[in-house]
């Protein structure tokens, strides 16, 4: 079932788990992700990038996001992930996205505002979730100096939400974008404070390559959405070139995207795992 973006959100954030977001950008990838969270019985958000929308087209990862969205056991948010440009929030809401981000997180924090309030203005009648940024994460953003750069400060939050109101806040604590580079390292204290100080549910950006363990603690701590993209495409990767050295002959992508399609939504099951951060069983809505 297509369900929006706030309700999944509330539900994780009144009852402690984090709903776990996989980026899609083509039909084995989304197949992936469904059928990895039907396995598991619970909630996922399918997102898209502006990266997979140049790739695929808006049209068509909306046909196939909602149609698989519409026919799953369990429930499915559409979600724009990091959309930079106004027209592109537009189109997604207009196409039938159920959940929205506009990152405007390198711009000066009233710059950020202003953005995400104009995002709101359209998003909010129509029961639409507006996720924000605020920090700066790793990898494709790590053009930093040091540390205070990088991590979300308590007060800027409880400020950016005041002035907002915006239905999720992806902070930033440590993680990074892509491949990680060294040891991974997350301020959970601060997750914990900023958690304490905003009645919203709060996000973690680059997460693959974060220990599974450190994922659940996240979660504990305050997190209640999770993104993962790298780690799907490294498990596609990965089989894709195994199949190839052990079938040099086949040329049909139905025989070559299949093991691809398992060995994505093994990653997504253990995902899943992963955000529950309690041995409590699913609570699907």
């Amino acid at each position: 079932m297509l369900i929006s973006g706030k309700q999944i959100l509330q539900h994780a954030y009144e009852n402690g788990y984090a709903v776990p977001a996989f980026n899609f950008a083509n039909m084995e990838n989304l197949q992936a992700i469904i059928e990895g969270a039907e396995e598991m019985n619970a909630p996922v958000i399918i997102q898209t990038t502006q990266g997979a929308i140049d790739y695929a087209g808006f049209e068509y990862l909306a046909d196939i996001g909602i149609g698989a969205a519409q026919r799953s056991r369990v429930p499915v948010v559409l979600h724009l992930d990091h959309g930079q440009k106004y027209e592109y929030c537009l189109k997604a809401i207009q196409l039938g996205w159920t959940s929205i981000m506009i990152d405007s997180s390198l711009e000066k924090l009233a710059e950020n505002v202003r953005k995400v309030n104009e995002v709101i203005k359209i998003a909010r009648p129509l029961g639409i979730a507006v996720e924000a940024e605020l920090g700066i994460i790793g990898g494709k953003e790590d053009d930093l100096k040091s540390e205070q750069d990088i991590y979300t400060e308590v007060k800027d939050a409880v400020d950016f939400y005041q002035a907002t109101h915006c239905d999720a806040l992806a902070i930033a604590v440590g993680t990074a974008h892509g491949i990680y580079k060294g040891t991974v390292k997350i301020d959970f204290n601060r997750i914990q404070e900023i958690r304490e100080k905003l009645p919203i549910p709060l996000v973690l950006h680059g997460s693959s390559g974060v220990p599974l363990e450190m994922v659940s603690q996240a979660v504990r701590c305050g997190i209640n959405k999770v993104n993962f993209d790298t780690e799907l495409k490294l498990a596609n990767l990965q089989a894709l070139q195994t199949f190839m050295t052990k079938n040099p002959g086949v040329y049909d992508i139905r025989k070559m995207y299949r093991p691809c399609r398992q060995a994505m939504k093994e990653v997504v099951k253990a995902k899943i795992e992963a955000c529950k951060a309690t041995n409590k069983s699913w609570v699907v809505l």
